[in-house]
């Protein structure tokens, strides 16, 4: 993937220096034109396209946003109760990425999830021990944004 951008890179500068035009629209249109000739010659590569991960990426932030913001809804309706009743708790969390890249991320990604914090990770990285703000709803809601986060960062991770 790296070495498609730089291929990218390299087609938008000559296309500038062939334009005899070193302006952003020009260099915007040679990296267009790159893209096109990087598509068509995409199975002479030992690596996908690089514009498929590219988009698994803004998917995968665009679900750790829609998760942010849902979990903190649950944290704030909590807190703004009038009597505070949670249970908090740890509990485990079974995930089938496999890697340290993967699990890495799946664990900071709930970490950075309000309500939640990866405590430990197992040594065979498969369990997740969890401290959740309140174990009923809040272990739900880890479950439910573990699944969603698993499947877009296997989408990023694996070709």
């Amino acid at each position: 993937m790296p070495m498609q951008v730089l291929v990218n890179l390299l087609i938008g500068v000559i296309w500038m220096f062939l334009q005899d035009d070193w302006s952003v629209l020009t260099f915007f249109s040679g990296y267009l034109f790159g893209l096109l000739v990087l598509y068509i010659l995409r199975r002479y590569f030992s690596t996908k396209f690089y514009l498929v991960t590219l988009l698994a990426i803004v998917q995968l932030f665009s679900v750790f946003i829609y998760e942010l913001f849902t979990s903190s809804i649950l944290v704030i309706r909590q807190i703004l109760r009038p009597t505070i009743n949670i249970t908090p708790g740890i509990f485990t969390l079974e995930t089938e990425l496999e890697g340290d890249l993967e699990v890495t991320l799946l664990a900071l990604l709930l970490t950075l999830t309000p309500g939640s914090v990866v405590v430990e990770v197992s040594s065979d990285s498969r369990k997740f021990y969890i401290h959740a703000m309140d174990i009923p709803e809040s272990s739900d809601a880890v479950l439910q944004s573990t699944v969603k986060f698993e499947k877009a960062i296997k989408k990023v991770t694996r070709a």
